[in-house]
């Protein structure tokens, strides 16, 4: 199948974990139901406040509440899912992974945050991740029935090495559920899906929460599908709301061929080599 849906649940992230999840699930089951998406696509962190101190409280151990809700959704309505991410716990360490699930329910992909946001923006936010979480170590591309699809979480996307080590591994879809805030998302979040889907020649889903202002994070919203061309396919606001559009691969595939960025590296000068740390 060269063509497919993908739709994206802008869902409302608040402190109460049930009512995230059970929210999660009916916007899940709303997209199925409206418009037959083949994968469908939640936020960074969407079970759980964007904030150190919850990170923790919310972690969960691979299976557990979360991620079992949705493997059963995914086999139930037969579709992949990109389930956000979550705090996953693993011993005394905390990751902020994302876990895809397939038609069958097995889970296919999980993908640890490898960038973590430590900033300090002079008149803006001040957030350091690493206080609570740790580092992934892992390139994330995983097999559908469909493409390649490069999975990675929000301030991964500042990192174009890593976006094109999963071009070069045969990405075609790039997946990036996260939670650009209300400074940075205004200045780059537009721009950087545009460029990452341009330089890898990829189709690019930006998945981020709707802004609840009631929040200590404001989420900028905004999720995105950008096609290989830098086109945006679709765009939502900055509410609660569901959006879809079509993953074409023939479309991939022309303008590869027209534009044969991938093909004109001169890795005979330079190289980008895949580590394993």
């Amino acid at each position: 199948m060269s063509k497919f849906k993908v739709a994206i649940c802008q869902m409302n992230v608040e402190k109460d974990k049930k009512r995230n999840l059970d929210r999660a699930k009916s916007m899940i089951l709303e997209a199925v139901k409206k418009y037959s998406p083949q994968i469908v696509v939640l936020p960074e962190m969407f079970n759980c406040p964007y904030e150190n101190k919850y990170f923790p409280l919310y972690a969960e151990d691979f299976s557990g509440e979360t991620t079992e809700m949705l493997s059963t959704l995914a086999k139930d309505l037969e579709i992949y899912i990109v389930g956000g991410s979550i705090p996953e716990k693993d011993g005394s360490a905390i990751y902020n992974t994302s876990y895809t699930f397939n038609p069958e329910g097995k889970m296919i992909g999980s993908h640890r945050k490898m960038h973590l946001f430590d900033i300090d923006i002079e008149g803006g936010v001040c957030f350091k991740e690493s206080d609570t979480l740790g580092y992934g170590k892992d390139i994330t591309v995983i097999e559908t029935a469909y493409c390649k699809i490069g999975i990675a979480i929000c301030y991964d996307m500042r990192f174009p090495e890593l976006m094109r080590l999963m071009a070069l591994e045969g990405a075609e879809l790039i997946i990036l559920p996260a939670a650009f805030n209300m400074t940075t998302g205004p200045a780059h979040w537009n721009e950087l899906i545009k460029i990452r889907a341009l330089d890898n020649q990829v189709y690019f889903v930006a998945a981020s929460p709707a802004r609840n202002l009631e929040a200590s994070y404001h989420a900028y919203g905004h999720s995105k599908i950008v096609n290989p061309w830098g086109d945006t396919v679709t765009e939502a606001g900055h509410q609660e709301e569901i959006i879809w559009g079509e993953i074409d691969l023939d479309y991939v595939k022309k303008i590869r061929e027209q534009l044969p960025l991938l093909k004109h590296r001169r890795s005979d000068q330079y190289e980008l080599r895949r580590l394993k740390l």
